[in-house]
């Protein structure tokens, strides 16, 4: 299924998720992750609450 209701904003979170992924490697409390995805995040435009 190539085609969904969100792919484009699906492929930008999930590349923002994998850049942080890649950034901080293993290791970190889940806290630090979710800081530096909201950065991310931000750095790309998206509004996130």
């Amino acid at each position: 299924m190539d085609d969904y209701k969100h792919k484009e904003l699906t492929g930008k979170i999930i590349g923002a998720a994998m850049r942080v992924h890649t950034q901080l490697g293993l290791g970190f409390p889940e806290v630090v992750y979710q800081r530096c995805l909201a950065i991310e995040l931000r750095e790309i435009g998206l509004a996130f609450d």
